[in-house]
């Protein structure tokens, strides 16, 4: 929809994304009503402040009678498609469109989208970092614009965005199930169970995630995961080219980054061309090796130059939540994962330490699978301590302590304040003390972010 004005839109979700909209819309002439289930005091305080820009507020609930002469209905990612709401706007054949959607549809530059179940948001903040350091050597007055899911909308800037910046973007499988345009280079970092209680199989996820690609044209580029059974089964039906990325080198026919001898390098037709050694990567962990094979592949798609890639990634520690060191108390060190929402995610964890693991699981489950991380739980990690509302059922996919194992004590709890003093008590010097909890913090917390800055709260006390 090129031209608003006058068009009624109704935006659901009244959190980051849908509030961003909103004010885009507005500005554009469109006629906005903001709905939210929430009340106006569970919502954020500047939210009284749209009403100047002409947006109408309907707090609590979704009445119906909002879709009449409705032109579109925009819909926030926490926002499941199969409330009464959604069916009802589908059933009058209103068409539904959100902010990412709209955003690729207005922007002018070239836009790199990135998802996957586990990695997205460092592999973002990293090409960002990368694009960045580009444009800061070019010295040309262009930029590099990072956002999307992992904070910004990004939708309120798209006026300042020019042609020849470049736009790096986190896209959710919530705002990809929607989506019917592509981002001209697409990486899909890895596909394993995840927000199964959102999308109601592992089949509806996957479609969910593929979108990124389905819209894409020849000449764009799609960047996928050869170690990675879930993203790798999507190369076969590209209308785009494909760099990819793995451990291994790829076939002779085949552009990607690998590894050899402890250097990255990437497979361009015939030549391979050394790009950095690994010591230079400061993210502990070999899945963050994949996510900065992954970060080189979209440089490259991108056209960053080598140096800028080199400078990003030495310069690189990290982001909050995600294996964040905290400090070192009487001799074991603490780590906050608290991104670490799935158990996919908490066996990624595990794996980038070596030596005795204390470590703290539990929120809300998603109804993941919990036997492969069970199984690691017992040959790696010396401690458990459990928490919060999944913690019971954590405990019985867990099963008995066995002789030989590495597994010693599984203590539960109900507070993850009263988790953080348990482990307290068993970490003894020369352990890692991890919170990465396999679970969502719905149960107790706001998000994984207010999860985590309360963990380093409690940490920081002891």
């Amino acid at each position: 929809m090129e031209n608003w004005s006058g068009k009624k839109v109704i935006v659901i979700g009244a959190a980051r994304q849908g509030t961003a909209l909103s004010r885009y819309l507005a500005s554009k002439g469109a006629q906005v009503i903001l709905t939210d289930m929430h009340s106006l005091d569970d919502l954020p305080a500047n939210l009284p402040d749209l009403e100047k820009l002409g947006i109408q507020l309907r707090l609590g609930g979704h009445p119906l009678e909002l879709l009449e002469s409705a032109d579109l209905v925009c819909v926030s990612g926490g926002v499941p498609l199969t409330i009464p709401f959604i069916q009802a706007a589908l059933q009058r054949g209103i068409p539904l469109s959100n902010d990412s959607q709209i955003f690729l549809e207005a922007c002018p530059a070239q836009v790199i989208g990135i998802t996957g179940s586990s990695g997205k948001t460092t592999t973002t903040a990293l090409v960002g970092l990368m694009a960045q350091k580009y444009f800061e050597m070019k010295q040309n007055g262009h930029r590099a614009w990072v956002g999307g899911n992992i904070g910004n909308p990004l939708i309120e800037q798209v006026d300042q965005i020019d042609e020849d910046d470049l736009v790096v973007l986190e896209l959710s499988s919530f705002q990809l199930e929607l989506m019917t345009r592509s981002p001209q280079i697409a990486a899909i970092l890895n596909i394993t169970p995840n927000h199964l209680d959102r999308h109601g199989s592992m089949q509806a996820y996957i479609a969910a995630k593929s979108r990124i690609l389905r819209f894409q044209h020849p000449g764009d580029v799609a960047i996928l995961n050869r170690d990675d059974p879930g993203s790798w089964s999507l190369a076969e039906n590209l209308k785009s080219d494909l760099i990819s990325f793995g451990f291994q080198k790829p076939d002779s026919k085949q552009n990607g980054t690998y590894i050899y001898k402890d250097v990255i390098w990437l497979q361009l037709g015939r030549e391979s061309l050394k790009m950095l050694p690994l010591e230079w990567i400061q993210l502990p962990g070999r899945h963050n090796i994949a996510n900065v094979l992954a970060a080189c592949a979209i440089a490259t798609a991108a056209s960053l130059a080598l140096p800028a890639i080199q400078t990003a990634i030495e310069e690189f520690t990290g982001i909050p939540h995600r294996l964040e060191f905290i400090r070192n108390i009487n001799g074991a060190d603490w780590y906050n994962d608290s991104i670490a929402t799935a158990p996919e995610r908490t066996m990624a964890a595990i794996e980038a330490f070596e030596g005795p693991l204390v470590l703290l699981l539990g929120g809300r489950d998603k109804n993941l699978p919990w036997d492969d991380l069970s199984q690691l739980i017992h040959q790696r990690v010396r401690a458990v301590v459990l928490f919060g509302e999944a913690a019971s059922l954590i405990e019985r996919a867990l099963g008995a302590v066995k002789k030989g194992e590495t597994l010693q004590v599984i203590s539960q709890c109900n507070t993850l304040e009263e988790a953080v003093q348990a482990a307290a008590k068993l970490a003894q010097p020369g352990d890692t003390v991890l919170l990465s909890p396999g679970c969502t913090s719905f149960d107790a917390f706001k998000d994984f972010e207010e999860r985590g800055e309360y963990f380093r709260k409690l940490v920081n006390a002891l």
